[in-house]
């Protein structure tokens, strides 16, 4: 089973930025697709994007345009860029790696400690 290693959280201003990197233990070539989710205190975790192999990358309405996913395979890293960042961006963010049904993301058994985002206004 892979081990996912979240790194990057920290505190910052709303409207700044933060970068937060995933380590994968193993090739990340063998995960058809990848995520992060995030967790906001006292809520549950959700999908906010999505990067599949070949590259394709999709969004919760929440982000989109404000985040952006990468996969590094070479390094086995997953990023996770993340630009004018709001209150409601705040929680634990955790990255994934799980498979396509039906062209639906399905998370898989793997989760890293998670790395904490915490935004001041």
């Amino acid at each position: 089973q892979v081990q996912l290693v979240e790194s990057g959280g920290g505190l910052v201003q709303a409207g700044g930025s933060l970068t937060l990197t995933c380590a994968a233990s193993s090739s990340t070539l063998m995960f058809n697709v990848m995520a992060w989710h995030r967790q906001p205190p006292g809520k549950q975790r959700e999908v906010v994007a999505t990067i599949r192999r070949s590259g394709i990358s999709s969004y919760s309405d929440s982000v989109n345009g404000r985040f952006t996913i990468s996969r590094d395979d070479t390094k086995n890293i997953l990023r996770l860029e993340m630009s004018d960042l709001k209150p409601q961006d705040a929680g634990v963010y955790y990255c994934n790696t799980g498979t396509l049904r039906d062209g639906t993301y399905i998370p898989g058994p793997s989760w890293g400690q998670g790395t904490q985002v915490t935004i001041s206004l």
